[in-house]
């Protein structure tokens, strides 16, 4: 169970945002003069874009090892996690594809992952169609909650846009 404690938002929170990600090991921040702000994971290079405006509440919370995270939630309901080398955010609801199935809180990283699978179950005999099919959809909530939030994940949708030409070309 996590804990949290909450706080109003204020520039004061934004330096607690600055301050948490200063001291992770794996994000980095820059923040622009009109409030806008870049928080960028080492991981993969990813960058989540957003306003200090934009956040309605801060909440300090420990995961289950007992690890520090921060939770931003955003005006218009989005929330995301920020650990000490990921910034995690929820997959969007699509159609035909059970969410309960998949983890509540998706990184972009995930998104490689789930390519793979998806190049994988494309490349052998045992790899349905049926199989794909729901591994593109996963691909695709993970995709639109990355972009939802603030995510530019515009080289991750031309990755499925390319995979599934090379699969027509390879069957006609």
């Amino acid at each position: 169970m996590s804990s949290s404690n909450k706080h109003k938002s204020t520039t004061v929170d934004l330096d607690s945002v600055l301050n948490y990600v200063d001291s992770s090991r794996g994000l980095k921040a820059q923040v622009g003069e009109s409030g806008s702000v870049q928080i960028s994971q080492d991981l993969d290079g990813k960058i989540f874009r957003f306003h200090s405006h934009d956040i309605s509440e801060i909440l300090h919370r420990t995961d289950a090892d007992g690890k520090p995270f921060l939770q931003l939630n955003m005006r218009g309901g989005l929330k995301v996690l920020f650990t000490d080398t990921l910034i995690g955010f929820k997959p969007v609801e699509t159609t035909g594809l059970d969410l309960s199935r998949i983890p509540k809180v998706v990184t972009t990283p995930d998104l490689t992952s789930v390519f793979e699978a998806i190049e994988e179950s494309m490349g052998t005999e045992a790899g349905t169609d049926t199989e794909v099919e729901i591994l593109k959809k996963v691909f695709l909530a993970i995709l639109a909650g990355g972009e939802q939030v603030g995510f530019d994940l515009s080289q991750e949708r031309i990755w499925l846009n390319r995979l599934i030409a090379s699969k027509i070309k390879a069957t006609a």
